[in-house]
């Protein structure tokens, strides 16, 4: 092996096209394919053979991450780093130059198109059309027309205004509407109002939707609760895209049968899978997707080239993309 070789462990599941071309492309490399977890989320039970490696490519064990001397290059295959956001983690990545990046680039396009077509099935009342076919089909024009609504004339608040934040807001600047985005550490953003933790509560009661695409951790679990759910807006919806945890889950049926939020659309749940005879699917208004949002059929080819981009990167000694540390 070169100056520049290392040892590439990953636990990704790939198809036979997706492999060959990790194989192909990084062939001056020594690849580890170790046995891939069920989805791309699922975290690797432990694997002593990744303790050799320099560069590891999927959802390894953190006890593993912890224990290896070799690592100097970690690229998970989420958007989400839950598992790996903690604290002796990122002691041992400071303590030992170990870059930390994830695979938000590769989500952030479908989560965002995901969330502009519920926005615009909710606008044309796509869902009520489609359970009346399914029900009554009572044909009722007059009731659909009259709830359906107009992006140009809504107040959209995007929660959790990352990488695929940013981009549904791309998605709806042409549509006129005013969006609102709120994030830890505000930065600006063109056409759009960033806020702070401290101007959330004041903005609550003027969305029209409020997207929830908050990363799991201490600090969000539960984040949407009674409180601000009661200080929705009259009429509201809420979206939730990023982690089930993040949403007092009975807060929100108790208000979704009480009235004042007009609608949910779930992405996440907490649990995943949702059991059959919890009490959000049958809720009043309550649609539920079974965390899809970031999925599209070449998933796992965008994740490989999105992972040897950054190899290429990584070997030039140039700046990652993704980078978290």
């Amino acid at each position: 092996m070169n100056q520049h070789s290392s040892v590439i462990w990953t636990n990704v599941r790939l198809a036979e096209p997706e492999l060959d071309l990790l194989q192909s492309e990084s062939k001056t490399h020594e690849l580890i394919v170790a046995a891939a977890g069920p989805h791309v989320l699922a975290e690797n039970t432990g694997d002593p053979e990744l303790a050799s490696a320099g560069i590891v490519f999927g959802q390894p064990s953190p006890e593993d991450v912890l224990k290896s001397k070799s690592l100097r290059w970690l690229h998970v295959s989420s958007a989400g780093y839950t598992r790996y956001d903690r604290e002796d983690l990122f002691e041992h990545f400071s303590a030992n130059k170990i870059a930390f990046t994830n695979s938000s680039s590769v989500f952030s396009e479908p989560c965002a198109e995901h969330a502009l077509s519920v926005l615009l099935a909710h606008g044309r009342q796509l869902y009520p059309s489609y359970l009346d076919q399914l029900k009554n089909r009572e044909w009722p024009q007059n009731e659909i027309r009259a709830a359906s609504s107009l992006l140009s004339e809504q107040v959209i608040l995007i929660v959790g205004f990352g990488s695929i934040g940013r981009r549904l807001a791309e998605f709806l600047k042409p549509f006129g509407c005013s969006i609102l985005g709120f994030r830890r550490r505000p930065r600006p953003s063109e056409g759009v109002t960033v806020l702070g933790l401290d101007e959330l509560g004041s903005k609550l009661p003027i969305a029209d939707h409020v997207l929830n695409f908050l990363p799991e951790n201490a600090e969000t679990i539960r984040f949407f609760d009674k409180d601000k759910f009661s200080n929705f807006k009259a009429g509201a919806c809420y979206y939730s895209l990023g982690r089930g945890t993040t949403t007092d889950q009975n807060a929100l049926i108790d208000i979704l049968k009480a009235g004042p939020i007009r609608a949910a659309y779930l992405d996440v749940t907490d649990p995943e899978p949702l059991p059959p005879d919890h009490p959000l699917w049958s809720t009043p208004n309550c649609y539920i997707t079974p965390h899809s949002s970031g999925g599209h059929y070449n998933e796992s080819l965008r994740l490989t080239k999105h992972f040897l981009a950054n190899l290429r990167r990584f070997d030039q000694g140039e700046p990652l993309i993704d980078q978290i540390v």
